[in-house]
C-alpha cells in the first residue's frame, strides 16, 4: 500500500535549524507536486512550500529565505530544510504528494518544536 513517511522533527531552539524528510513506499511512481504544510495548536493547516517534479518551487511568505524545500526522484523523497528556525514555526509539519493513478497522499505528521 502506497504512503508516506516522515522524520526529522524534534526540539530545537530559536535560530536553529532541522531537516525533515518525506519518503513514499509501496508501488508508486513519482509525485507530479509534493510539499509541506504545518498545522499549529488552535490554527489551520496551512502551506508551507510545494516542489513540483520539474523541480520548481514555491514558498509561503512566512518561509521564504529560511526553508527549502528539494526532492530526491529516484528515492521519491522530498525534504525541507528549515533554518533561522522561530518559536512561529513550533507545528505539527505534514507532507502531501499528488501521485498519479492514486491521487493525494498524506503522511501522518511530524512535530517540530523550537522553544529557548
Amino acid at each position: 500500500q502506497a504512503r508516506l513517511v516522515e522524520s526529522g522533527g524534534g526540539l530545537v531552539q530559536p535560530g536553529g535549524s532541522l531537516r525533515l524528510s518525506c519518503a513514499a513506499s509501496g508501488s508508486i511512481v513519482n509525485a507530479n507536486v509534493m510539499g509541506w504544510y504545518r498545522q499549529a495548536p488552535g490554527k489551520q493547516r496551512e502551506l508551507v512550500a510545494y516542489i513540483f517534479n520539474s523541480g520548481d518551487t514555491n514558498y509561503a511568505a512566512s518561509v521564504k529565505g529560511r526553508f527549502t524545500i528539494s526532492r530526491d526522484n529516484a528515492r521519491n523523497t522530498v525534504y525541507l530544510q528549515m533554518n533561522s528556525l522561530k518559536p512561529e514555526d513550533t507545528a505539527v509539519y505534514y507532507c502531501n504528494g499528488v501521485f498519479p493513478g492514486i491521487g493525494i497522499l498524506w503522511g501522518q505528521g511530524t512535530q517540530v518544536t523550537v522553544s529557548p
